[in-house]
């Protein structure tokens, strides 16, 4: 059995931050030392690798990702997405039912967990999406391998709205497991369009984007699937908060005791509207980007836990699907590559201490979704881990950059940290700015909460 020993950098878990090594036998952690390693253990080790001035952190959960496979390949695809996840520190991701055709079935959803086996380079799990008419489908899925049931509520670019009252009810009384929503009221976008078209024409600036698909509409959805969670004892996940409003919905306290869970992604705490100047359409996203005040407050609850998650929405297009007026251009874009830096820049700054960052991108994931070993360094779970140069600086560049898309939004932006290793059950799945392309994840498996 291959053993590697990960010798003297800082390790970064659960809170603390010392001087450590890390032994990894075959896929698992076999021990974590902190100061000395036993002169033995150094002998029987296979590879040492001397990590000294760089962090060791958990490998990133990222519970929001869109891979484009089936159907839309021409954006992405599995293979090309999960190595820009491990690029990233990105060790595993849940994948988003918005593909062609969708994934509304255990059928879709077995030929995703197939395709994955054969291409992805990280470990991964799928949602399974909820209709208007799949319900009975929805309830016979295996939750233990399916991380949740996605729900567009209000809004829906892949043609998965479920707007039924009757439908939403059944599916938060009877859900099983985990309900994730993308929550914005349709109706309050539909008049807030036709009020802008009205003053100023269809060619409308990407500036009306948080305007049209506004703070008040995420309120609106956000709020009724709060009401619905409560009144079905339902466990609500609400997906890409955007708003302050809305963290008047969420509690403070410890992820796997709420009923009620929010993710942020990286683009709402990185931009704000005063950004759209600068990137146009690069960071046009549903839910959009909206004022400084929103992501101030977004990071504030990021860092007192009134939000759970950090996450991506990683949504690539093509570049030439991102232009024309803010009614044409495709809403996402690439970042599963980045989040990781984005989040260690943001603590460097000191908006967010680098515990909180790994609390909220690795730890709490795992707890949410009950991710069987992994999200954490200790002995006896998988060896998902990522080696950090925190001295290192790394520019993107079109050469640098792996989804298929090929670009981002930090274009040429350089960010203060370097990924320097990946790995994934105990392969190096990323070193030197290359991807280790024979390196393949495992299906996530969960334990569902009683």
């Amino acid at each position: 059995m291959n053993k590697i020993l990960i010798q003297n950098p800082r390790i970064i878990n659960e809170g603390r931050s010392f001087i450590g090594s890390v032994l990894v036998e075959g896929d698992k952690i076999a021990a974590v030392f902190e100061g000395e390693v036993p002169g033995n253990v150094r002998a029987e080790a296979n590879q040492v690798i001397d990590a000294t001035g760089k962090w060791l952190i958990p490998g990133v959960i990222d519970d929001q990702v869109h891979f484009r496979e089936p159907g839309l390949t021409h954006k992405a695809d599995i293979n090309t997405e999960s190595m820009a996840a491990v690029a990233g520190g990105v060790t595993s991701y849940m994948e988003m039912p918005n593909t062609k055709p969708p994934t509304t079935t255990r059928e879709a959803l077995e030929w995703k967990f197939s395709r994955a086996a054969q291409t992805s380079l990280a470990n991964y799990s799928f949602y399974i999406g909820a209709t208007n008419d799949n319900i009975d489908e929805v309830l016979k899925a295996d939750y233990r391998r399916v991380c949740g049931i996605k729900v567009f509520m209000g809004s829906s670019t892949g043609n998965m709205l479920v707007d039924s009252p009757e439908a939403l009810a059944r599916i938060f009384a009877e859900a099983p497991t985990l309900i994730a929503t993308h929550c914005e009221k349709e109706e309050i976008i539909k008049a807030n369009k036709e009020k802008y078209i009205e003053k100023f024409g269809k060619d409308l600036s990407v500036i009306y984007h948080p305007l049209i698909r506004s703070a008040e509409a995420c309120y609106a959805s956000s709020s009724e699937a709060v009401e619905l969670a409560h009144r079905y004892n339902a466990r609500l996940h609400l997906l890409h908060l955007s708003t302050a409003k809305e963290l008047s919905l969420l509690s403070d306290g410890p992820v796997e005791e709420k009923q009620i869970t929010a993710e942020v992604c990286v683009h709402h705490l990185y931009f704000d509207d005063n950004d759209y100047a600068q990137y146009g359409n690069l960071i046009k996203w549903n839910p959009a980007i909206k004022t400084a005040a929103d992501r101030i407050a977004l990071m504030k609850a990021t860092v007192s836990g009134r939000i759970d998650v950090v996450a991506t929405d990683h949504a690539p297009h093509l570049l030439a699907e991102k232009q024309g007026s803010c009614l044409e251009a495709a809403s996402g874009g690439p970042l599963v590559q980045h989040s990781l830096q984005v989040m260690l820049e943001k603590s460097l700054q000191g908006e967010i201490p680098v515990e909180t960052v790994i609390e909220r991108m690795c730890h709490a994931p795992a707890r949410l979704f009950g991710i069987d070993r992994r999200g954490f360094i200790r002995p006896g779970y998988y060896a998902d881990m990522v080696l950090v140069d925190p001295k290192k600086s790394y520019t993107v560049t079109p050469e640098n950059i792996l989804t298929k898309c090929c670009w981002s939004p930090f274009m040429s932006h350089t960010f203060p940290v370097t990924i320097d290793k990946t790995f994934v059950n105990g392969v190096v799945a990323f070193q030197n700015g290359q991807v280790e392309p024979s390196c393949r994840g495992k299906e996530l498996r969960f334990t569902p909460r009683s």
